[in-house]
């Protein structure tokens, strides 16, 4: 009944009760007969806070259907693309917890109390504001729009037929987005044996050490935009013009000096790194001070300094890729994830989450992606209705 509800749109459980008492196909799809009586509404949340839950009963069955999608040859592991989508929580605007109010009960509350206990990334970084009734879901805003509690629907994509391999439900927050994007390739890599030579996203997920773990650990072929800090737009040298020599570990400037990590020695051996992960490379005061291209590099400084990525190796081989014809397709590819998202919210109506919690918005991602992947395989696989014996 609930794979119904979420193939078709309808997000009661009153009216979808009613709707599988009258409709003859539903019962036949749930297995009942028209004599059968038809669960209570009450009985939905009773088994998905309950059973469903402590069994990964909805992980089990978004998992059938995928391996489903793999058997039927619908999922090639080529090429994967994520992206995550905000979704509203069951959570009011105007009502925010204040540090004299009583937290109250509930399963939302109990778990996001459950994890303060447990001192989780989430609770190490809390939110500007906190919802009373459902703790969990972050305060954001869509641009143009007023800001509202929300969660992040994250999806990995093949895309050979744009059937979801994963999904992953997050609070609103774009570090979290990504750190959820390992989790889903990783248990892909688990569960299925499934890896893909490519990953598709947007400029988000082309984080340095994001991309360091794509590359270096996973061999991840980054289809990636990179966001270009060290890039100029006052007409002065930036960190492009300047030549890395990675086995002498400096930088060559447009004048033909070197910017190395260190001036004098050290008797205790420093790695050089910050806590930023990134490493500067600085040039010698006395030779800025007679090159004729200073006004071009550091008119305002005594010497120019070049910040440099632990990742920037990964880093370069994003540029690298983003020159050839294959990441001109795949940018093209990864509006796959984004008419899903839309097919979400207008199509089958998941535009505000009805239950609360991470728990149960990760419970709704996985029905409403498991509804997706359904109606993706009627698509390519559909050979039409029945025909009835003696007929012709």
């Amino acid at each position: 009944m609930l794979i119904i509800g979420y193939c078709l749109g309808i997000r009661s459980e009153r009216r979808l009760c009613e709707e599988v008492k009258l409709n003859l196909a539903y019962r036949w799809f749930c297995r009942l007969s028209i004599e059968d009586m038809v669960p209570d509404h009450s009985t939905f949340s009773k088994n998905r806070h309950g059973r469903f839950r402590e069994a990964e009963t909805l992980r089990f069955v978004f998992e059938k259907v995928l391996q489903s999608c793999i058997d039927a040859g619908l999922v090639g592991g080529e090429g994967f693309a994520v992206d995550a989508s905000v979704v509203k929580a069951d959570a009011s605007r105007q009502r925010h917890h204040e540090d004299d109010d009583d937290w109250g009960s509930g399963p939302a509350i109990r778990e996001y109390l459950d994890g303060l206990e447990e001192d989780d990334t989430i609770a190490n970084a809390p939110p500007r504001k906190i919802s009373h009734s459902d703790p969990q879901a972050r305060w954001t805003a869509a641009p143009g729009g007023p800001a509202f509690y929300a969660y992040s629907t994250n999806y990995l994509v093949d895309t050979d037929a744009g059937i979801v391999v994963d999904v992953e439900a997050t609070p609103a927050h774009r570090t979290l987005e990504v750190q959820s994007t390992r989790t889903m390739v990783e248990r892909l890599e688990e569960r299925f044996a499934l890896k893909t030579k490519r990953l598709i996203g947007d400029t988000a997920y082309g984080a340095a050490e994001f991309l360091g773990w794509m590359v270096k650990d996973k061999g991840i072929e980054p289809h990636v935009p990179l966001w270009e800090k060290g890039e100029r737009t006052d007409g002065t040298f930036s960190r492009s013009d300047f030549d890395f020599d990675e086995q002498a570990d400096h930088y060559i400037c447009p004048n033909g000096k070197q910017l190395v990590r260190y001036r004098r020695p050290f008797k205790q051996l420093r790695s050089g790194i910050t806590k930023a992960d990134t490493i500067n490379y600085r040039s010698d005061k006395h030779d800025c001070e007679t090159c004729p291209l200073k006004q071009r590099c550091c008119a305002n400084t005594p010497y120019r300094k070049v910040t440099r990525s632990v990742h920037e190796a990964a880093r370069d081989v994003a540029r690298e890729v983003a020159k050839t014809p294959a990441y001109r397709r795949s940018r093209r590819q990864r509006k796959q994830v984004e008419m899903l998202f839309a097919h979400m919210k207008r199509i089958l109506k998941m535009d505000r989450l009805r239950l609360r919690g991470l728990k149960g918005a990760q419970d709704e991602f996985l029905l409403t992606a498991t509804a997706q992947n359904l109606r993706r395989m009627a698509k390519y696989l559909g050979t039409g209705p029945p025909v009835a014996s003696g007929m012709t």
